[in-house]
């Protein structure tokens, strides 16, 4: 019995090289064969009607989106655990912003409209007492490289940024500096959620059937993950290899990139509080609903 996963080319698939490696994937969508048969997307949509329709078992997709299948479907998409946890900066050209209260009055540049860029970003000023709508200029931009450029033109001094785009705007932009980490400011708020980008969803029907599988999975993604943040530069030559990010990006990013591999209980309170977070924002978000406990798979 195979194992058929997918992940997304960027952070959420970069915790997974070395078990695709020792799977004998390369780049290539690998065919069905032994413990593991693994395929890179570029977007989530190429990746979510193969999981619904069971021709692959196990996704890594952006943390939201999980919620939305398990709503779109009644509950048959499952989460086996919690693989990046924050990715967004706001990075800087200067020194005015120190702390989350310093950009009452400025303009972010930013894309993910709609999205979690923008859900985290109007949520932890609303928390720190600044009004989204009133107190600063939010410009958003359709891509995210629109925002380094932006930066790197002069258009703009301020931008929120996902890695592994800091790392871009870094070599591009001379004087450029990290100046929030929006997962340590969300973490701050100490409310017990956690500031996420990316999960392990899986078919309900699949987890059922092949517990002794899932478990194998879950272990060896935790051994990559493990070896990935351990040896970055060899990590980072298959990030590159596979197509994921260029290696040079990947190999100064995955410090921050924030890869886990999280399940169970943990996992469980961690994303449901935030994904409470943004059904309070915006109910479509996660799908219309928080899902119920049995989303959460150990836990």
């Amino acid at each position: 019995m195979t194992l058929r996963a997918a992940a997304l080319k960027g952070p959420t698939a970069m915790g997974l090289v070395k078990l695709m490696a020792d799977a004998g994937f390369t780049g290539e969508a690998s065919e069905a064969e032994g413990a593991y048969a693994f395929s890179l997307a570029a977007a989530p949509d190429e990746v979510t009607p193969l999981l619904i329709k069971g021709d692959l078992d196990v996704a890594c997709v952006p943390a939201n989106l999980a919620s939305v299948l398990y709503n779109r479907t009644e509950g048959q998409i499952v989460t086996l655990a919690v693989n990046t946890l924050g990715v967004l900066y706001i990075v800087e050209k200067g020194e005015t912003v120190q702390s989350m209260a310093d950009l009452k009055g400025t303009t972010v540049v930013a894309s993910g409209k709609g999205s979690t860029p923008e859900y985290a970003l109007r949520y932890l000023l609303t928390e720190n007492g600044i009004d989204p709508d009133q107190d600063l200029t939010i410009e958003w931009k359709s891509e995210h490289s629109e925002c380094v450029a932006a930066l790197a033109s002069g258009a703009a001094t301020i931008a929120l940024l996902p890695q592994p785009f800091v790392t871009v705007a870094m070599g591009k932009v001379e004087g450029l500096r990290t100046a929030l980490d929006l997962t340590a400011e969300w973490d701050a708020l100490g409310n017990g959620s956690a500031l996420l980008t990316g999960v392990v969803a899986a078919r309900r029907d699949f987890v059922e059937a092949h517990p002794e599988a899932v478990s194998r999975f879950l272990a060896d993604y935790a051994a990559s993950v493990a070896w990935v943040n351990d040896h970055p530069a060899d990590a980072a030559a298959l990030i590159g290899e596979y197509g994921i990010v260029d290696a040079a990006v990947a190999e100064k990013a995955l410090p921050f990139c924030n890869i886990v591999c999280i399940t169970g209980d943990e996992m469980a309170q961690k994303l449901s509080g935030y994904l409470q977070v943004l059904f309070d924002a915006a109910p479509e978000s996660v799908g219309g609903a928080v899902p119920g406990s049995d989303f959460y798979y150990g836990a």
